[in-house]
This record gives structure tokens, C-alpha cells and sequence, in this order.
């Protein structure tokens, strides 16, 4: 089969396209043909070894990125019941490990995955896979949202993010959205309830007595944040980097503080995003599409660091 290869850390030149052999499932996996790949952030940091993963990959070879995709079933287990061969799938597949998603077969465990709805198309799944599943456990695992909450969302216009805005919105919280001031119709399209210009306006002198913000910058941005929010109001992060001080400040509003929150696989989880997909409350926004041989410039988009919603590679 093709994959795509890091045959050592650094830039997308070191992204090298190989034939390999196709994975041989064990008896509790599925085997899918990949034909669709989301690229997030934790891929690059990965290849840049700026992620603590590259460091439990660093002996991997061959080592192959990528966690999100979307396919067909096209080899079962003996031990696997949940799945016909055929079905249509997706998720994100082996996280926090060896995802090996860059590739036209992938083996996968069927508790990473759930049957992808019939009203999306392959890239539309692919994209509904890590950066949804942030979103959805953000608000249900590490923090609970619930309805009437008020609710700051950074990034709004990010691959999380606008997936963040309308789980919220259908969970009944009022939204509050920051993002550039070029991407207010598009957030506000999404249901946001206000919008606001972090370039522009200060949020933490204009906001107060939040219930829960969702931080994805981190940096100073985390203490502003706090600032914000109600005593014993949530804070959930997804950047790494926080200090003692500002744990401290934290614990001073004695907030429900989760200071990184870390994505996990959960083909259960899937199932609320399937189902939220299907009925039309969730709609993905793809903004990149690239081929297969194309991967360098999907991972140099994400480099930009100002992706409206979601990059997906196609098979």
C-alpha cells in the first residue's frame, strides 16, 4: 500500500511517500481503506517533535502520522461483531499513540470508530473527527456544560472552535466567541451569540461572571480567562505551558480548572458526533482540500497558524 513516511523530525520535507506492506489486523481490529485524512496541529508538532507523543514515537519505524479518517471496512476480525465489511467509518483512530493514518489501510480498534451518516461525504467525516471530539469532550468529560451557561470560546473560527460553537449552542449555553475581525460573519454563522475582535478588544476588561471558557491560546491569555469567569465557574485548556502562578489564580476562584485536556479515542463518543452530523446540528467547514501527494501543503497550511475550520487530505 502507499503511506506516508517520517523518516526522521523536522520539516514536511522529511514527509516521505513509500509502499509498505498493509497492515495484518489482530483478531479484535478492523482493516479500513482510508479515503479521507483530517490534519491538525498535534500532526505538525508531532513531526517537529514539539508534542510529548514524538517523544514515545521517536524509536517508531516505520512512523506514520495521522489520526483522523474516514473509509470503508474492508477486512473484520474473527472477534469483531459491530461492524460489517463495507460499512463506511470514521474517527480518530489510535490516540494518544501510533496512529498511522497517512496510509490507504489502516488497522483500527472498532471501539475508535462509529458508521459515518449517510447525508456526508467522506471529507466532511474526516474532518468531524479529532477537533469535533475535543469539542464534545471539553464540555461533557473534562468540563460540564450545562444549559444557560454563559460560555467564552477562543478561536473561534478554528477547527475546534467551530465545532465548540455549535455543540454548545445545541447543549442550550449562550456563546461568546473571539476570533479576528475578518471571521465575524463566519463565527456568528455558526451560532456564536456575541462576537469579539481579540485584536481589537481586551475580553477580560469587558467580560465577567462567565460560567466556562474553552482556552486554546494559552500564554497570558490563560490568567485573562480566569479572570473572567464566576467563582467556581470551568476553565478547560487545550494548549500545554501553564505555570504555578497561574494554577494558583485558579484555585483562588476555586474554579473546576482542567489545565490541559488531552483528546481521546471513543467510538462512543463518535456515536454523538454521527448523531449530531446526521440530524444536521453539526456542520464541518472544510476550508482546504488536498490530495494524497499533496501532504507538505496540507501540513504547511496548518503552519499558518489562521485555518478557518478544518484541512483534509483525500485519497
Amino acid at each position: 500500500m502507499k503511506a506516508i513516511v517520517l523518516n526522521q523530525f523536522g520539516s514536511v520535507e522529511n514527509l516521505l511517500y513509500k509502499e509498505i506492506e498493509k497492515p495484518i489486523i489482530k483478531e479484535t481490529e478492523v482493516l479500513v481503506k482510508v479515503k479521507a485524512i483530517s490534519i491538525n496541529p498535534v500532526d505538525i508538532k508531532v513531526r517537529n517533535r514539539e508534542a510529548p507523543l514524538a517523544e514515545e514515537l521517536v524509536n517508531v519505524n516505520p512512523l506514520i502520522l495521522g489520526w483522523d479518517i474516514s473509509g470503508e471496512i474492508v477486512e473484520i476480525g474473527n472477534k469483531v461483531s459491530q461492524f460489517n465489511l463495507g460499512d463506511e467509518v470514521f474517527g480518530m483512530v489510535n490516540f494518544v499513540g501510533h496512529g498511522k493514518a497517512y496510509a490507504e489501510y489502516v488497522a483500527v480498534s472498532p471501539n475508535h470508530i462509529t458508521l459515518k451518516p449517510q447525508n456526508i461525504n467522506h471529507t466532511a467525516a474526516a474532518a468531524s473527527t479529532l477537533a469535533a471530539l475535543t469539542a464534545w469532550q471539553a464540555f461533557n468529560s473534562y468540563g460540564k456544560l450545562r444549559p444557560k451557561d454563559k460560555v467564552l470560546i477562543h478561536a473561534a473560527s478554528g477547527g475546534v472552535g467551530h465545532f465548540a460553537i455549535q455543540i454548545a449552542k445545541h447543549m442550550g449555553a449562550y456563546v461568546i466567541a473571539t476570533s479576528s475581525a475578518a471571521n465575524r460573519d463566519f463565527v456568528m454563522g455558526l451560532g456564536a451569540d456575541e462576537f469579539i475582535d481579540y485584536k481589537t478588544v481586551q475580553f477580560e476588561n469587558t467580560l465577567q461572571d462567565l460560567d466556562f471558557v474553552l482556552e486554546a491560546i494559552g500564554g497570558s491569555n490563560f490568567q485573562k480567562s480566569v479572570k473572567v469567569l464566576k467563582p467556581f465557574g470551568t476553565i478547560v485548556t487545550l494548549p500545554f505551558g501553564h505555570s504555578l502562578k497561574d494554577e494558583l489564580k485558579a484555585q483562588e476562584k476555586n474554579l473546576h480548572a482542567c489545565y490541559f485536556m488531552s483528546v481521546y479515542s471513543s467510538g462512543q463518543d463518535m456515536e454523538h458526533i454521527a448523531s449530531l452530523l446526521e440530524m444536521g446540528v453539526l456542520k464541518p467547514y472544510v476550508s482546504h482540500v488536498f490530495e494524497f501527494n499533496e501532504m507538505a501543503k496540507a501540513h504547511l497550511q496548518i503552519e499558518t497558524g489562521h485555518t478557518v475550520g478544518k484541512v483534509v487530505v483525500k485519497l
